[in-house]
């Protein structure tokens, strides 16, 4: 099989096991974005997403993610889904990729900074650390609502909602109470928030758990592992 219908075959399956998920939530599929995470595909791979009309692709490298850009047609939309240094906001910026770690008010003065030197705009989303992991970044969930009611501050920052990795787990149920207390963090969250402002997106879910934070609320999933399945790097 060539490697566009292996991803085509992959991705067939991963959109039934969303309009599954969506559908035991009673969710609409137009809710949820699928995020191809490209950070480990060869550029073969990436291309053959582009093929198959998926032009939201995610990395977790700034570097990558700048050379990527630049080699790749405008139509993609990027995803800046790793961790990111104050020191690389610029080039993600000049990418135009969607930020989803945004994860301490520094990174977030950097950004509105570096955006507005550019005269651009930039959309994000707040990550929060739910799990209280030390290997992970994010906000508390206990300090973020600090963070939410200054966003005023940015004027050239969007912020779309909020980020959280699960644990690692073999079983995606383990994922389901940090999705859920996201949610209901959100939730929490906009009654203190006007129309205007309102955090309407979740980013959260992975190869191994976005079935199950789609049934929590995720408007965002980022998928990398599950897409190349049956492909090897050279």
């Amino acid at each position: 099989m060539t490697t566009t219908n292996v991803i085509s075959n992959n991705l067939e399956r991963i959109n039934r096991q969303i309009s599954s998920a969506k559908d035991r939530a009673s969710r609409s599929t137009e809710e949820i974005q699928l995020i191809a995470v490209t950070k480990y595909a060869e550029l073969d791979w990436v291309k053959a997403l582009m093929d198959l009309d998926m032009y939201h692709l995610g990395e977790s490298r700034p570097q990558q993610l700048a050379e990527r850009s630049q080699a790749l047609p405008d139509s993609i939309q990027w995803h800046m889904i790793g961790h990111l240094q104050r020191n690389k906001v610029r080039s993600v910026l000049e990418s135009g990729a969607i930020i989803h770690s945004v994860d301490s008010v520094r990174l977030l003065e950097r950004i509105e900074s570096i955006a507005a030197e550019l005269e651009t705009s930039i959309s994000i989303f707040l990550e929060v650390n739910i799990s209280g992991e030390e290997s992970k970044y994010g906000f508390s969930p206990e300090s973020i609502s600090q963070t939410v009611s200054k966003m005023s501050d940015y004027p050239h920052v969007q912020s779309l909602g909020l980020m959280t990795m699960a644990p690692y787990s073999d079983n995606p149920e383990d994922a389901r109470p940090c999705f859920q207390q996201l949610r209901e963090l959100q939730n929490d969250l906009n009654t203190q928030l006007d129309s205007h402002h309102q955090l309407n997106c979740l980013s959260m879910g992975m190869s191994g758990d976005f079935e199950v934070a789609i049934e929590e609320g995720a408007t965002h999933v980022r998928i990398g592992s599950a897409l190349f399945e049956g492909l090897s790097s050279d």
